[in-house]
């Protein structure tokens, strides 16, 4: 049991909260049972929350995701999302990778990370494009219209593989109503381009554009796509308000719950 609980320091430090708290309550004749219930359901919550944010500085500083430009807020919303998948059953629980997006930053610098969320590591880190009329260097604009030409903000699954007009592509699946869900509809997929990665950058100072995709460095895309393809979870992120205010994905402490009972706690 020891032996146990020094492998699970997360574990650890949740049931010492709960345990303590129980026997302050226990000690104190002041406390009848409902209220001692009532406390140990706010310790219990908070504590079960505590293990997902400690799982997700886990990640984010053992990957070194702090030295890549990915501020750590944007990546907590991120594995909020990819764990609130799981628990609604959209996303696939043995593809533990997730892509993140960050549009708050300019399309020359690099903005796509992929990360392998059990083994702590950033597989790709690379230049994604945005759709043109979402904004010349910053994407700025999003939309989820036909014809209108956006990028989308929120979470994806990612599907099937096919060959079209830039050859190995992914499916992608928009997950959130008035936000993306129109993704399939309106041929949003992830595939390379030649417009995208170093030696356009170089050149023109940011990558070119797209029609709405997040189109890849044609040397990375493949490599990318076969790790997250299958049911693996996107998240493109932009700082907008009104998404933060209302993605159903950004809820913690569903997310956090999920992550406690999966690990068997």
């Amino acid at each position: 049991m020891a032996k146990h609980f020094l492998t699970n320091p997360t574990k650890l430090i949740a049931s010492l909260a709960i345990m303590t708290c129980l026997c302050l309550l226990f000690l104190s004749s002041n406390y009848t049972i409902s209220e001692a219930k009532a406390a140990y359901t706010v310790t219990d919550d908070t504590a079960i929350m505590a293990a997902l944010d400690n799982h997700i500085q886990d990640i984010y500083y053992g990957s070194g995701l702090q030295n890549k430009g990915l501020s750590y807020n944007v990546f907590k919303f991120a594995i909020t999302g990819y764990y609130n998948m799981q628990r609604e059953g959209t996303g696939n629980v043995r593809n533990k990778k997730i892509a993140i997006i960050d549009y708050t930053k300019p399309s020359g610098e690099k903005r796509f990370y992929l990360v392998d969320v059990p083994n702590r590591s950033v597989l790709h880190y690379t230049w994604v494009a945005h759709g043109k009329n979402s904004g010349l260097v910053y994407a700025r604009r999003f939309s989820n219209q036909h014809n209108s030409y956006k990028s989308s903000l929120g979470f994806y699954k990612a599907e099937s593989t096919y060959y079209g007009n830039f050859g190995y592509s992914l499916r992608l699946e928009g997950l959130e109503s008035g936000f993306n869900s129109n993704a399939k509809s309106r041929a949003i997929v992830m595939h390379g381009a030649p417009y995208v990665g170093d030696s356009f950058v170089r050149k023109h100072g940011r990558v070119g554009h797209s029609w709405g995709c997040p189109a890849l460095p044609l040397e990375e895309n493949r490599q990318i796509i076969d790790h997250i393809k299958s049911g693996g979870s996107i998240f493109a992120y932009s700082g907008d308000m009104s998404y933060l205010n209302t993605s159903q994905y950004l809820n913690f402490y569903k997310a956090a719950r999920y992550y406690y009972k999966s690990n068997g706690w």
